[in-house]
């Protein structure tokens, strides 16, 4: 079953001899606080700590703000999901792209039919329901396959597997472990429950829930409920504005539609082969063009954390892969910065050249048959009969340092190996456009897997 716990206030550096408050006392002080030309210890010295509820009111009838102006005032409300599905973990990292957050890595998940939420809670069809849990149980007994054979494979012939020099034994065998689980995991249902935490600001609560609360699906509109429930007890009057509301409802319906139209004219579990598509932007306004040049933006960094200068932090950049698995997907969706789209199809199906796509040839087009009904159906519950390996087209834009940090991050030290295939293209595809950056962007090597 589904759970939602609200964790606690991260609050913002304070004096230490200040009161403790609410989060919305916080925020009806703050928006005080911005309308007075009093210090904040003279505006907190008016408040009764004791009744929070009397003091908001009061600050609230003389101060005129908006509830999105104010709900962002209210400090880091820390929330854990537990149980949901994998696609429900995707889709609120999606909504909810301010903020901080994690989730269950596959590689410490339970891989059992057991731990797949009933076909009722995710509104799959009741005639279907049999035939989609057959399914999914025989995904995760061939996940569950392939891990065995990888893994004594990776023992057999440990050349396979790429390892640190003078690595301890304990690593050695993570490594291999990890060899194994990585490339076994496109066989996982995106159906499968995991746990997700994330912090943000009441603001972002009320839109993150209002735009669950607005998804046809019966799973987003039940944690949508849940969350509102725990955050009305430390942000009552914000979270009022975290219901379904017509323009979210009609733009979830127009998504839905475009996703099942594409998705029904290019359904296929054969693998597409890799393509990126990469548009830089460096364009300004003629009374401010930039004057940088790129090298000066990026010479002086130590590492990928290291500050850039104005020429990359600019400079406009989308890219966009036709055959994203939904593995690679879940982990690129949570970088933050700009905005990031796909239709969330089964464009094509990947497997490593490590496994045997002819030993699972009747799986996978059961699956694609079953995926081919949903979405003929137009039940927006065809996600849950998508495994990891699911090839989606995947559009991010955002900015030249953004993306230098996320291609050096996903090909450096540790990153996954299709990471490093998919970055490793994008930033081809960038260098081609910006070559003076070459020199002082680090494309990594993956190393150790």
């Amino acid at each position: 079953m589904m759970k939602v716990t609200g964790l606690a206030l991260v609050p913002p550096p304070s004096a230490s001899d200040l009161p403790k408050v609410t989060p919305e006392l916080l925020a009806s002080v703050l928006a005080r606080y911005s309308r007075s030309t009093e210090g904040i210890g003279a505006i907190l010295a008016k408040v009764d700590v004791s009744n929070p509820d009397a003091s908001i009111d009061r600050i609230l009838k003389f101060v005129d703000y908006g509830h999105a102006s104010i709900g962002g005032l209210t400090g880091g409300l820390a929330v854990a999901l537990d149980g949901v599905s994998m696609w429900l973990a995707y889709k609120i990292f999606e909504i909810a792209q301010m903020a901080d957050g994690q989730e269950s890595s596959t590689r410490y998940i339970t891989m059992d039919p057991a731990n797949i939420p009933g076909a009722g809670e995710l509104g799959i069809p009741d005639d279907l329901a049999n035939d989609w849990s057959a399914i999914l149980a025989r995904a995760f007994a061939a996940y569950n396959s392939e891990y065995a054979r990888l893994d004594a494979l990776s023992i057999a012939e440990p050349q396979r597997v790429r390892v640190p020099a003078e690595a301890k034994p304990a690593v050695v065998a993570r490594i291999r472990k990890n060899y194994a689980l990585d490339r076994a995991r496109y066989f996982i249902p995106l159906a499968t429950r995991t746990n997700v935490g994330l912090v943000q600001t009441s603001r972002m609560w009320a839109l993150t829930v209002k735009q669950l609360d607005s998804l046809p699906n019966p799973e987003a509109k039940a944690a949508a409920a849940l969350i509102r429930t725990e955050l009305l007890k430390q942000s009552p009057r914000l979270m009022r504005h975290s219901f379904a509301e017509e323009s979210f409802e009609e733009q979830a319906r127009q998504e839905l539609a475009a996703s099942l139209k594409i998705g029904l004219e290019s359904l296929s579990s054969e693998p597409l082969a890799d393509k990126v598509w990469v548009h830089v932007d460096r364009s300004a306004p003629p009374w401010l063009e930039q004057g940088q040049p790129v090298p000066e933006a990026l010479r002086h960094r130590s590492n990928r954390y290291g500050q850039q200068g104005q020429a990359t932090r600019r400079m406009r950049v989308t890219f966009a892969w036709n055959n994203m698995a939904i593995a690679e997907l879940r982990d690129l969706n949570r970088h933050r910065t700009g905005n990031r789209y796909t239709p969330l199809i089964q464009a094509g199906f990947y497997l490593p050249p490590e496994i045997r796509r002819s030993d699972h040839a009747a799986l996978l087009n059961d699956q694609l048959e079953l995926t081919r009904e949903l979405m003929g159906r137009g039940s927006p519950a065809y996600v849950y009969s998508l495994l990891l390996g699911a090839q989606t087209p995947f559009e991010h834009g955002t900015h030249a340092d953004k993306f230098i940090y996320e291609a050096e991050l996903r090909t450096g030290m540790g990153a996954h190996f299709r990471y490093a295939e998919h970055l490793s293209m994008a930033l081809r595809g960038f260098l081609e456009q910006v070559p003076e950056a070459r020199q002082w962007v680090v494309e990594g090597t993956a190393e150790p897997e």
